[in-house]
């Protein structure tokens, strides 16, 4: 069977292990650099641009600085070659070392539709079909519609073992497992992203079976999952926590897979941020109710259950551990716990606002409103409240306020990370101290700081701000420490083994997926699993067993849909 046509740029089997720079492509008008490694002369390195259809020289220079890393002490070049501005394919050439780039109009198109295709490639109770993911077809997997009440859930109404249909929604990441926490999280980053940029996402045709009407293709892809998480709400209106078996499944396809499934427990995380991303949902489909009849209101209508129920229940965390030792059977997979619940309750209480307009839920976000910025995860959404308000374009003076408030918070966060490019050895505003490196650091450090530039962009009309968002691209991209472009499919040395139990069982790594990256954690070390650096920037292993850097997750790639259509032209 074919493979689905993504790879945005035929590689070239020279490229070097010593250059590292963006692997997808650079639009004309923009900044251009590249990275010499292990440098071991304090003289400039000469470089030259070649065109690679006629083989003529367009460009020649020398690096314009000397970077140390602060991680590894390592001695690094940076070259700039922005004046190659003519569309087309060249080569890199610094003494023995090559590597092939790209210069177009629209470079990140195809990754931009990998990315938000990806998730189409992760549903879960559909067959995905080879018109649509050519070789990464598969039949329909864990439809969920006889799902069980596990002890931890049960209610007069619906006591344990209660049978109930909750089908739909995605994968959440390597796992066949589905979580509410993560869900709200990664469709609220979506649709923030597609509130600011709506002209975008109407002419981005993806190719997945919902293509062919008059929707958006992320409002059609998301609103798959949003079907899912609204069978996720009790009749009292809180959440189950997640669907998930008692244990992980093996690396078996789908439908391999015999493990009964249980929602368990409801809890204050799950509840809130089902309101936040349903109140998100209820006002952005208003404009496709048509398409979607009475899905608006009825999202509304959930929403504010939901958030009802978390005002009743302020503080009912998820604790796997207490869980286990109460009910049966023990459940062991992912916990997305989280103890502190005053973030859910601002963003929630903040889309609420904007959806409906009612002071009650303005002086609820007020109440919990944050002091300081801390960059959004799917334990601390508080920044996706910040962000709404100060996106927020209204005729209230009040409410202007806040907002010109939480525009100040975003650009003070910013500024430090900006005066970092200039010693940078990756010329970027991420990626220059050790602290920058963690489990899923390429979303939730990378590709979020990007998006905040980007909204930086928005709010100030100030280019550096874009500038350094796709130099955090760039970083992503191969620009990095260890020279891997960190989205499968994509790139002359991209991430190939993903810990991601499809791909195991496919003809390989589905594309547009942005895997974890460095973590020296290193979780997942063991006598099979060796990882060849202990520096923080090139704690990353492209091996199926490594967890802690190379997995994929619905939470990341969000972030990876938002980043490059913000960037995309």
């Amino acid at each position: 069977m074919k493979k689905l046509a993504v790879i945005a740029f035929a590689v070239s089997s020279m490229a070097s292990a010593q250059i590292r720079i963006n692997q997808v492509g650079f639009t004309p008008e923009g900044e251009k650099t590249a990275t010499i490694e292990s440098v071991e002369t304090a003289q400039p390195v000469k470089v030259q641009v070649t065109d690679k259809l006629s083989g003529k020289k367009v460009w020649k220079g020398k690096a314009q600085r000397v970077a140390t890393s602060s991680i590894s002490g390592k001695v690094r070049q940076v070259v700039d070659f922005s004046k190659v501005q003519k569309e087309g394919k060249y080569q890199l050439v610094a003494g023995d070392q090559k590597i092939d780039f790209l210069v177009a109009a629209s470079p990140l198109k195809e990754l931009s539709k990998a990315a938000l295709k990806a998730f189409y490639l992760q549903r879960t109770a559909m067959p995905i079909e080879e018109k649509y993911a050519g070789c990464w077809t598969r039949p329909a997997g864990h439809m969920d519609t006889e799902v069980l009440i596990h002890p931890s859930a049960a209610t007069a109404e619906r006591p344990a073992g209660t049978v109930i249909s909750s089908s739909k929604g995605w994968y959440d990441a390597g796992d066949y497992n589905k979580y509410i926490v993560n869900s709200g999280f990664s469709v609220g980053v979506m649709l923030e992203a597609y509130e600011q940029h709506k002209d975008y996402f109407k002419q981005l045709n993806v190719g997945i079976p919902e293509s062919d009407n008059d929707v958006p293709d992320l409002l059609d892809e998301v609103y798959y999952n949003l079907q899912w998480m609204q069978t996720m709400q009790d009749t009292d209106g809180g959440l189950y926590h997640k669907l998930t078996t008692p244990n992980f499944e093996g690396f078996v396809a789908p439908t391999e897979c015999h493990q009964p499934r249980y929602v368990v427990m409801k809890t204050t995380a799950a509840s809130l941020d089902f309101a936040a991303s349903m109140a998100m949902a209820a006002r952005l489909y208003k404009d496709y109710e048509k398409n979607f009849p009475g899905f608006p209101a009825k999202a509304l209508e959930q929403a504010e259950k939901a958030y009802a129920w978390a005002k009743e229940n302020p503080n009912t965390p998820y604790n796997q551990g207490k869980m286990n030792a109460t009910f049966d059977p023990d459940v062991n997979t992912g916990a997305y716990d989280d103890t502190h619940f005053e973030d859910e309750f601002f963003w929630a209480a903040t889309e609420l606002y904007v959806t409906t307009g009612q002071d009650k839920y303005r002086i609820d976000a007020l109440a919990t409103m944050p002091q300081h910025l801390t960059p959004a995860t799917w334990g601390n959404v508080g920044e996706l409240g910040v962000l709404t308000w100060a996106l927020l374009q209204t005729n209230s003076v009040s409410d202007n306020k806040i907002s010109s408030n939480m525009k100040s918070l975003l650009l003070n966060h910013l500024q430090p990370y900006l005066t970092q490019v200039s010693t940078s050895c990756f010329q970027s505003p991420y990626g220059n101290e050790a602290k920058d490196f963690f489990w899923g650091c390429n979303s939730e450090g990378c590709a979020w700081r990007g998006i905040e530039l980007m909204y930086a962009t928005k709010l100030t009309g100030d280019k550096q701000y874009e500038m350094a968002a796709q130099e955090c691209l760039n970083y992503l991209l191969g620009q990095n420490a260890t020279g891997y472009c960190y989205v499968t499919g994509f790139g002359q040395k991209p991430a190939i083994h993903p810990h991601h139990r499809l791909a195991a069982t496919s003809c390989g790594a589905l594309p547009g997926f942005l895997v974890g990256g460095p973590n020296p954690g290193q979780q997942d070390k063991t006598d099979q699993l060796h990882y060849t650096s202990n520096y923080a920037d090139e704690s990353y292993m492209d091996d199926q067993n490594s967890y802690a850097s190379n997995e994929i997750a619905i939470n990341w790639n969000a972030t990876l849909v938002a980043l490059t259509a913000l960037l995309d032209k």
